[in-house]
């Protein structure tokens, strides 16, 4: 029997869930030309403004005339360089642990993690609004598998209680979708009672939060004993690609032998590396990105409210207006787009049926009168919905 592609796509689209790509034709940042129209974006993940940041940018050419453009080989073959060990001793630095571990990507990494330390006969524990990176990774394990209730210490207790061989608590640092950070401090004290690890994916808090960009276990004051297992992704307040683990040395020598993503896959171009370190470099040193960052979320959220937007708890850059159905969702984007905002919806399967939203995301490269355009937007836009709905 053949493949019935068509017939699943025509279901997607008639559902209004069909995803299409957007045609960015030049660098990141707020002021860009997406399918041939000059748009003011809100939904990158480039948090600090770093993605094309003059000394970012420099570094990489710099580097592209020292290493040339590609890794070569593997870590463990002929492809880890000065570059990557460089950047591997920052990110330990940054995250104050003894050592760290480069990834090509925060999916491989999170894959790499999870199927190297449990396998048949252990127990793998995930928040329910965890990455798909994270759930895959469970799934792929072979140990035994469950999710608790979002955010819920006591709901990840119970489940701790019938946990089998070593046991591995998993939860985003701040939630993709939501926006919310993690409850980390009751997180690693139930995974303590229980003798269990808590690995903490911090894609979205690393660079944004902390006194140092340190991420969500530097915002909370938590060390290695706490957060065994922390992995960061650099190609979003970094401003560049890739992705790490740190933690201790036993574990990273674990990683090094039996990640599988890590060992059989091509390093990332050295040249890569040396625009990180120059980003990790302004992630550490001008905390005016985060200040200001805190600002426009301050501004945004202060307004959202006053226009009657329901919003979720999220003080990060992550500010997601929930709207329900994705046929509104999608309308109230297109409506934007019309006025040149650029806010994408997001439906399911990446959130669940009935909570379709729109994903404000703010960066330092924003100013505030870039987030007092989208909120006067917002309020011409958001009624016509109302209206639909009556």
């Amino acid at each position: 029997m053949a493949f019935d592609l068509a017939a699943r796509l025509a279901e997607r689209r008639a559902a209004d869930l069909y995803r299409q790509r957007p045609l960015l034709e030049g660098p990141q940042g707020p002021r860009l030309v997406v399918d041939g129209q000059p748009l003011l974006a809100f939904c990158s993940n480039d948090y600090l403004g770093l993605a094309n940041h003059p000394d970012v940018v420099a570094a990489w050419q710099a580097g592209a005339d020292r290493w040339g453009v590609g890794g070569g080989a593997s870590h463990l073959v002929i492809g880890h360089t000065t570059a990557h060990h460089q950047l591997e001793e920052a990110l330990a630095e940054l995250t104050g642990r003894p050592r760290a571990l480069l990834f090509s990507t925060g999916y491989m990494a999170n894959l790499g993690v999870i199927t190297a330390l449990v396998g048949k006969g252990d127990t793998v524990l995930q928040d329910r609004l965890n990455h798909a990176s994270l759930l895959d990774g469970g799934l792929l394990s072979g140990a035994r598998f469950s999710r608790y209730l979002h955010n819920d210490v006591g709901s990840l207790s119970d489940r701790l209680a019938k946990a089998t061989g070593n046991a591995l608590v998993v939860t985003d640092g701040v939630f993709s979708m939501d926006g919310d950070v993690a409850d980390l401090p009751a997180l690693a004290q139930a995974a303590r009672a229980r003798n269990a690890w808590l690995m903490v994916d911090d894609a979205h808090g690393l660079g944004t939060l902390g006194a140092g960009g340190g991420g969500v276990v530097e915002h909370y004051g938590l060390g290695v004993d706490d957060v065994p297992v922390l992995v960061g992704t650099l190609g979003k307040a970094c401003g560049t690609a890739g992705a790490f683990v740190a933690g201790s040395e036993a574990l990273i020598e674990a990683l090094i032998q039996f990640a599988r993503p890590y060992i059989y896959t091509t390093s990332q171009p050295p040249a890569l590396a040396c625009a990180t370190l120059k980003s990790l470099e302004l992630v550490r040193t001008q905390a005016w990105r985060r200040e200001h960052l805190a600002a426009l979320i301050q501004q945004f959220r202060e307004g959202a409210e006053q226009l009657g937007l329901r919003l979720m708890e999220s003080q990060t850059p992550i500010q997601p207006i929930v709207i329900g159905d994705s046929a509104q969702a999608l309308r109230l984007s297109r409506l934007l787009r019309e006025r040149g905002l650029l806010v994408t919806a997001i439906r399911p399967p990446t959130v669940a049926v009935g909570s379709a939203r729109l994903r404000v995301t703010l960066s330092a490269a924003h100013t505030a009168a870039q987030v007092q355009l989208l909120l006067n937007a917002l309020a011409e836009c958001y009624p016509q919905l109302e209206r639909a709905d009556a």
